[in-house]
C-alpha cells in the first residue's frame, strides 16, 4: 500500500470536482469560506477549472473535462493533497477519462471526499494500491465554527491524527438551506447497534469501502479490481467501512446480496456501518439493520451500525486502504490506523 506525504505548513491544498461543483447556494458561500479559512491557515489553494461549474449532469462539467481535471490535478506537482468540491450523481461517467494507469505511477497524493467520490478513493485503493481518504469534501470546511469531525479530517491530511472516537451527537435535519454557514444541527444522540449484541466488539483488518450506491455501480465493471485487492491482503484480512444514500432498505439489502455473490466480502474481518440517509425508514417489516444483518451475519464476523460515517454527519475520516484495530465498547468506538 502506498501511503502519500501529508501535507506540510504552507503546503497547497488542490480542488477539483469531478462529481458537483460549488455553483448554487449555499455551497459556493460554504467554499468560498473554506478557502479563506485555509488560506488563513497559511496554506496556498490551487483551483481546478471545473470547481464552480454547474454545466455537466450530474456534475461539473463533461465527463472528459471532469475526468482529465482529476488526472492533471492528481498527478501535478503544484499541489499537495487534494480535496474534492462535494458530491453529485453521476461521477461514475468521469472514469473513462482517468488516466488510471498515469494516476498509479504517478507520486502519491491524498484524495478526500465522500459519497459520489467513492469513485474516485475506492478506485484508487483497489486499483493503484494507494490510501486515500473517505471524508468531507471542500464546502464542510466553511462552516463557522469547525465541528471536531472537521478538525479530525485536518488533522488526518496533516498526519497528526491516526486515532479516532465516535462523536456524542449527530445531524438529522440540516440548517444549510436558512443558514448556508451554519454548523452541525446535533440533535440526535449516538447509538451503536451491534452484532453480536451487547458485547465488547474487536476487529483488526485492512479498511475499504464507501458509498453503496456507489460501490454496485462499480461492480462487475472494467474498474473492479476487489478480487485481486482481496487476495493481494489476504493475510490482513479486510474490514469494509459502509454507508448508503438514495438507497431504501430494501436497495440496501439487494446491493449487499450482490456484493456478497460477487465475492466481494471473501477474507472479511468484519463490517462498519454508516447510519444510511434513509434513516428509520421501514418497508414491509424491512429496517436499515434487518437489511444488513439479513445479508452479512452468516459470515459470522462483527458488525457495527449507525456509526459516524456518511450522509447524516458527524463522520470520522476513514483511511481507505490502511489496517485498523476496532474495538467497540458500552457504545463507544476506537479507531486505530496502522499506515502499513
Amino acid at each position: 500500500m502506498r501511503y502519500p506525504e501529508f501535507l506540510n505548513n504552507n503546503g497547497t491544498i488542490g480542488f477539483v470536482a469531478p462529481s458537483y461543483g460549488c455553483s448554487t447556494e449555499p455551497y459556493k458561500e460554504c467554499f468560498e469560506n473554506a478557502l479563506r479559512r485555509f488560506q488563513g491557515m497559511g496554506y496556498n489553494t490551487e483551483l481546478g477549472p471545473n470547481c464552480f461549474l454547474g454545466e455537466g449532469i450530474g456534475i461539473s462539467n463533461t465527463p472528459k473535462a471532469c475526468g482529465e481535471e482529476l488526472t492533471k490535478y492528481y498527478c501535478a506537482d503544484t499541489n499537495d493533497v487534494l480535496i474534492s468540491c462535494g458530491g453529485g450523481e453521476l461521477m461514475c461517467e468521469t472514469l473513462d477519462y482517468v488516466d488510471f494507469e498515469k494516476v498509479k505511477n504517478a507520486k502519491p497524493k491524498w484524495y478526500m471526499g465522500y459519497s459520489d467520490n467513492t469513485n474516485f478513493t475506492f478506485l484508487l485503493t483497489t486499483i493503484c494500491d494507494t490510501a486515500s481518504i473517505y471524508g468531507p469534501c471542500a464546502a464542510s470546511f466553511g462552516m463557522e465554527p469547525l465541528h471536531e469531525s472537521l478538525k479530525d479530517a485536518l488533522d488526518t491530511l496533516e498526519g497528526k491524527k491516526s486515532e479516532f472516537s465516535g462523536y456524542d451527537m449527530w445531524e438529522k435535519e440540516s440548517l444549510d438551506d436558512e443558514k448556508p454557514l451554519s454548523p452541525y444541527n446535533l440533535t440526535e444522540q449516538t447509538k451503536l447497534v451491534t452484532v453480536p449484541e451487547g458485547k465488547e466488539i474487536k476487529m483488526k483488518g485492512r479498511l475499504i469501502g464507501g458509498c453503496i450506491d456507489c460501490l454496485i455501480n462499480l461492480l462487475g465493471t472494467n474498474f473492479d479490481k476487489v478480487e485481486d485487492f482481496c487476495e493481494r491482503y489476504k493475510q490482513d484480512g479486510i474490514i469494509w467501512f459502509l454507508e448508503s444514500c438514495d438507497l431504501n432498505p430494501m436497495s440496501i439489502r439487494r446491493a449487499l446480496w450482490q456484493m456478497k455473490h460477487a465475492g466481494w466480502f471473501k477474507y472479511v474481518k468484519g463490517f462498519l456501518i454508516g447510519r444510511p440517509l434513509c434513516f428509520g425508514q421501514e418497508m414491509l417489516g424491512m429496517d436499515q439493520y434487518k437489511a444488513v444483518t439479513g445479508a452479512l451475519e452468516e459470515f459470522g464476523v462483527p458488525i457495527v451500525m449507525d456509526i459516524d460515517l456518511g450522509h447524516l454527519p458527524p463522520m470520522i475520516p476513514f483511511v481507505c486502504g490502511s489496517v485498523a484495530d476496532v474495538r467497540v465498547s458500552n457504545n463507544d468506538i476506537n479507531i486505530k490506523l496502522d499506515l502499513r
